[in-house]
């Protein structure tokens, strides 16, 4: 498989200083020894002609190389940055991490994405070195070792939920990526920093990191704000809630990791107790948290490229590493964004806990509980029933699908139904996409820090300074909120 050589001077300066900064922008393989590691390795910095470098984790392994057991590289994001290389490689991505191949195979994955296979199998190696077999083969390797390293799951278990097919297939990858079994893997000491363990069979904890700088407390603080009362609450820093994953239910506490004690130690992470009703729902649920806390996101590129505009450059130093707060279920996400249309937050949550409350069971009610009893609890004007209404009808018969859509495409058809404007339908995609490049300049919070920093005065205005802050303008307008207040509705 080809490997990542662009700008191998700077990557290896990088790897020779163990920049932490360039932790899951890529991985250094060095071919004299067979291993992999990320650019922060402890380990003696290897001679220039023995090192390759590939974009991901699934790259290294495809070609032949293991991961490092001081540095355990494959634990870091995989693709940061992915945002830059294509709508349609990201959204490959985020599937295969949902499970989609170890359901559907390659060809289920690619009719989704309205491609064939060998176009598919080729646009990915090209973005990421690595086709779709490679990059679902390397998810099932790192579940497998989290499950192992976090929980108290038999190793079958483990296998199975993984979504390998069977313990033989577990056991030889397994040996393969990290020259190690499954019984090994877990009496490692890696295991004595493993998230805390699960109390019983359906309770998973697993811990998921992120490249830093990381505002994990920035997104936990957003989430608190917005919580409905009877379904999510956040207390001492940590969320809990129930959100339905492959039809079922999962109960999740979230809660941010720092490395070190005090509120100023570095954000490292979320750590995730996870209970659920079927293990077949793990990986859906884990893929759902990195989406809620933007993991993936590339803080340093973004910082750089925000910070170097001087009308920023304040905003992102007061804030660095700001991530999108994104949501794990579209549908949910949508109601409670129509819900809260043109009402306070603290107003929105007062309409919501009342819809959950009188219809809910306990959940967020479904599209089709919605569509068949919204009327029951829901209050305000009759326009604004009738297009909540509306929309739950459309996602309970499937004529409106949130899923693998571009953010473009998402807001085009969210506009086109009663009842959505351009706030609502951008304000859907950043948070269930995470659109990087979505301004809400008709924001009235967004516009009162606008006009404090005297950036613009109107909405059109803002736009048009807004455009300079491409492809991160989402991230731009997270920090014009930051200095104000939470968003406004629409």
């Amino acid at each position: 498989m080809p490997a990542f050589e662009s700008g191998f001077d700077e990557r290896y300066r990088a790897l020779a200083s163990r920049d932490a900064r360039f932790d899951g922008r890529f991985v250094a393989g060095v071919h004299s020894t067979g291993i992999y590691c990320r650019p922060s390795c402890p380990a003696v910095t290897p001679k220039p002609g023995n090192v390759r470098f590939y974009r991901t984790p699934a790259a290294a392994q495809d070609a032949g190389l293991r991961a490092c057991k001081r540095c355990q590289p494959d634990a870091v994001p995989g693709i940061a940055g992915w945002d830059l290389r294509g709508e349609t490689a990201a959204r490959a991505v985020h599937l295969i991490d949902a499970g989609v191949v170890d359901r559907d195979g390659v060809t289920g994955l690619a009719a989704q994405l309205g491609y064939s296979t060998r176009q598919l199998s080729r646009l990915l190696v090209d973005e990421f070195g690595a086709g779709p077999l490679a990059l679902a083969r390397a998810r099932r390797a790192q579940t497998a070792r989290a499950l192992l390293l976090g929980t108290s799951l038999s190793v079958a278990e483990v296998a199975f939920a993984a979504g390998f097919g069977s313990i033989r297939q577990c056991n030889e990858t397994l040996l393969e990526v990290y020259a190690m079994t499954p019984t090994q893997l877990r009496g490692s000491r890696a295991a004595e920093r493993g998230a805390r363990p699960g109390t019983a069979a359906t309770t998973i904890a697993v811990r998921l990191r992120a490249t830093g700088p990381f505002d994990g407390s920035g997104v936990m603080t957003y989430l608190a704000d917005h919580a409905i009362p009877a379904l999510e609450r956040v207390d001492d820093g940590v969320l809990d809630r129930e959100v339905r994953t492959g039809g079922r239910t999962t109960r999740m506490r979230l809660w941010v990791e720092r490395d070190g004690d005090g509120d100023d130690a570095p954000e490292t992470g979320v750590v995730a107790q996870l209970a659920l009703d079927d293990l077949a729902d793990l990986e859906a649920a884990v893929a759902g948290i990195r989406r809620m806390f933007d993991l993936d996101a590339d803080a340093v590129a973004i910082d750089a490229a925000l910070g170097a505009d001087p009308r920023l450059a304040a905003l992102v130093t007061a804030f660095p590493g700001v991530r999108i707060p994104g949501a794990i279920d579209a549908e949910e996400t949508l109601i409670r964004t129509m819900v809260g249309q043109q009402v306070s937050i603290a107003g929105a949550s007062t309409l919501l806990g009342r819809l959950v409350a009188s219809i809910g069971d306990g959940a967020f009610p479904t599209a089709a509980t919605i569509a068949e009893r919204g009327r029951e609890a829901l209050v305000g004007p009759t326009k604004r029933i009738d297009a909540i209404i509306g929309a739950a009808t459309a996602l309970a018969d499937g004529s409106l699908d949130l899923r693998a859509e571009t953010p473009d495409d998402l807001i085009r058809r969210l506009v086109a139904m009663p009842g959505i404007g351009p706030w609502t339908a951008g304000y859907v995609a950043i948070r269930t996409m995470r659109a990087s490049d979505v301004l809400l300049s008709s924001d009235l919070v967004m516009l009162h820090a606008a006009r404090d920093l005297g950036l613009a005065g109107t909405a059109r205005e803002l736009a048009a300074v807004g455009a300079a802050w491409a492809p991160w303008r989402t991230y731009a307008g997270l920090r014009l909120w930051r200095s104000r207040a939470q968003p406004s509705r629409e």
